[in-house]
């Protein structure tokens, strides 16, 4: 096997990292060759989309070569509709990261960059890999940068928030290696492919499903293992918080793709009043817990979590579209919508966070009450923070609004009761995200020190910019995510819906 690009684009970021770590700032290192790694590595990327045929539902870009002869496991990657968008996210985010600790990380900048950097390329080895094995590894080892980020470079109680990070996470994915295994001795192989075809029956397919949920629950998070979410984002720095939210979180809306839906079908069925019942607590609850946050960043932490209930909601619709119509028509506007909301969602959910970062720096606070008016002294931020509410709370013609928009849609072809809850969104989300706003931004001048505030730099302009165009370029026109995504979406809707029993 020939190295290909897949492999380029997982271990360029890691063996930069490193790099970085070696030469300790020597030269001014840290920062830019931190930089021009994560640049490297998103033009590197660049082709995934250009050259991925859009009319298939194969798997692309394949690299497939022994790995660990024992036990069948080999080194397997490629992508698909589902698993593309979401490693060009990743490689887009991460020179942003950067950029936003450029003046800010004072305290050993070249192990902050290289942290970032080795979680980039394990990040899109999770969403690379075919191999259950390889997936298992790189899902692990992910955990041990963002570990290190929050409690380094975290606040006051950076301590609790990593190890309570690390051992939700940490608990679930021992579910998920016992559902592997028990796969691997029923196939002969870690070949994630062959799962999805391997027979099994209601009882075995039910363990294997809950396996898998408690570890993807935890990290999506859903309703009541979420607990862990809103205390990461407080203590991370604000790179720390944009990753987790725009990446790590897609980790187990990706993992619930990629294997409970084909692996256990009968199950999801089965279970699927019990994940949409999930999915709707967070949509409604969570909606109310965000409206009384104080906080700026746990009220966003909050909000994420509220709108990931929206693609586990499109993901798990099918069975109750099929048993209300007979038709299996609105299935793939769900696992569509879902799939569009995780993408929407990274962009939108890591720009609030930097436009709290960017408060944060200047005033050293996160508290609502410690701002008012900041329209007055920071115009350009103020439009910039005033855009991405706006798509938090799904206005039209942002890329907020059309992942909620067909979940909703597929929602009323399977009861109206589910759109109706689900659409509470619309209005929960206004009222905490704009009542954060109207505080915030506008009024008049809170205090003397919202008085002394400068507005953006270039830098911050820059990232601040980049991250508004893509939200409004996938509000406006989607069709090229959606076309990307529309052929793997319909094979796994048509998988999905034929019984293994």
């Amino acid at each position: 096997m020939t190295i290909g690009l897949l492999s380029l684009l997982i271990w360029l970021p890691i063996i930069g990292g490193i790099a970085v770590i070696l030469l300790g700032g020597r030269f001014g290192s840290d920062r830019w060759l931190s930089l021009g790694v994560a640049v490297t590595t998103f033009v590197l990327s660049l082709p995934l989309w250009a050259g991925f045929e859009t009319g298939t539902a194969d798997m692309q870009f394949v690299e497939r070569m022994p790995w660990i002869r024992m036990f069948r496991a080999e080194y397997f990657l490629g992508v698909d509709g589902f698993s593309m968008p979401l490693i060009m996210l990743t490689t887009f985010l991460t020179p942003i990261v950067v950029l936003a600790g450029w003046e800010i990380i004072k305290v050993k900048p070249a192990q902050y960059f290289a942290a970032f950097l080795i979680m980039e390329g394990l990040m899109i080895g999770v969403f690379a890999a075919l191999d259950a094995l390889l997936f298992y590894v790189f899902w692990e080892a992910m955990l041990v940068p963002m570990f290190i980020i929050i409690g380094v470079w975290g606040g006051e109680q950076r301590v609790y928030a990593t190890v309570k990070f690390f051992l939700y996470t940490f608990f679930g994915s021992v579910f998920m290696l016992l559902a592997l295994i028990y796969l691997y001795l029923q196939t002969g192989s870690y070949s994630i492919l062959e799962f999805h075809q391997v027979p099994l029956s209601l009882n075995e397919q039910i363990l294997i499903f809950l396996a898998f949920l408690i570890a993807f629950a935890v990290k999506v998070p859903m309703w009541p293992v979420h607990t862990w979410l809103p205390d990461a984002h407080v203590q991370a720095p604000t790179g720390g918080s944009v990753i987790l939210a725009a990446v790590l979180l897609k980790m187990g809306g990706y993992g619930f793709l990629r294997f409970s839906l084909p692996i256990a079908p009968d199950a999801s069925q089965t279970l699927d009043v019990l994940m949409i019942a999930l999915s709707l607590i967070a949509v409604v609850y969570i909606g109310f817990v965000a409206l009384v946050q104080q906080d700026m960043k746990k009220l966003i932490a909050y909000s994420s979590i509220a709108h990931m209930g929206f693609v586990t909601l499109g993901f798990f619709i099918a069975w109750a579209i099929l048993a209300r119509t007979g038709q299996d028509a609105g299935i793939a506007m769900g696992l569509t919508g879902g799939m569009v909301q995780m993408v929407s969602h990274g962009f939108i959910s890591g720009a609030l966070f930097l436009c709290v970062g960017v408060m944060y720096d200047r005033l050293h606070s996160r508290d609502i009450n410690a701002y008012g008016g900041v329209a007055n002294t920071m115009p350009k931020f103020a439009a910039f923070m005033v855009l991405f509410a706006m798509a938090n709370a799904g206005l039209p013609g942002t890329s907020g609004f059309v992942g909620e928009f067909l979940v909703i849609l597929a929602s009323f072809k399977a009861n109206v009761w589910y759109a109706v809850l689900a659409a509470t969104t619309l209005i929960l989300g206004a009222a905490y995200t704009l009542w954060m706003v109207k505080r915030v931004i506008f009024g008049a001048v809170g205090n003397d020190k919202v008085a002394a505030l400068e507005d953006v730099n270039g830098r911050e302009f820059l990232l601040l910019g980049l991250l508004a165009l893509f939200v409004l370029a996938l509000g406006l026109w989607p069709a090229p995510l959606v076309d990307v995504m529309n052929a793997t979406v319909d094979n796994l809707a048509a998988h999905i819906t034929q019984s293994k029993l």
